[in-house]
């Protein structure tokens, strides 16, 4: 019997966070859970690709768009489950058992969310993310578990370049319950910017998203 699930990762410059991405995975390969490692490039002129290439992963280049690229992966795989994450998320160890009872059920699955760094106000934010999730509506960056047959259901990610995610999981509305595993996300963009400016800044983004304004000009401010 062929392992149920295919793990899809976009990257694009990912070289210094993705062996701990792929390390965390080790988990699921020892029981038999990974089928195959997708890998979907929007153009890296890094080490990702080799470093992708020596785990030996399965490599799709195409144009930087982060829901571009979660399509063609997406598409690209071959198991009844796609495991989606982020270059720079990694699971936390455990995470093998709540994911093979949920492989039971026949609805999406998101992560706890947790930040590598931050202190009191990654907790902070990340408690607020995981209430959001709650609520339905999980990030990509806390990584989704779906059944390839739900997600096309729903007509996939769209080919946009921000808030492809959350454009898939208003479409699997009520299809969504969360694991009791923790993705361990980098906070380096929060750390950067600062928590306060950067979580104003993705939710002001949220809520033009709703107000109607196009990915692409999102994109555009969110860039700068």
């Amino acid at each position: 019997m062929r392992a149920p699930i295919s793990v899809v990762i976009p990257t694009l410059n990912a070289e210094a966070p993705l062996t701990d991405c792929l390390t965390a995975l080790m988990e699921g390969l020892d029981a038999g859970l990974i089928r195959e490692l997708i890998i979907s490039d929007g153009g890296s002129d890094d080490m990702t690709l080799t470093l992708a290439e020596a785990w030996g992963a399965e490599i799709m280049a195409g144009t930087p768009s982060r829901g571009g690229q979660l399509q063609r992966g997406c598409a690209k795989a071959k198991a009844e489950w796609l495991l989606v994450l982020h270059a720079d998320t990694r699971l936390a160890p455990g995470w093998t058992g709540p994911v093979i009872a949920h492989l039971r059920g026949e609805k999406a699955g998101w992560f706890q969310l947790q930040f590598d760094q931050g202190g009191l106000a990654g907790k902070a934010v990340a408690a607020w993310a995981n209430l959001r999730s709650r609520l339905g509506l999980p990030y990509g960056d806390q990584g989704l578990l779906l059944p390839r047959h739900l997600y096309q259901s729903v007509g996939g990610y769209p080919d946009q370049p921000l808030m492809e995610d959350v454009a898939l999981v208003r479409a699997l509305r009520g299809q969504l319950v969360g694991l009791e595993v923790t993705a361990v996300t980098s906070a380096d963009k929060y750390m950067r910017q600062g928590w306060l400016r950067r979580g104003s800044r993705n939710l002001w983004t949220l809520i033009r998203y709703f107000a109607g304004v196009t990915p692409a000009k999102l994109a555009e401010g969110y860039a700068k």
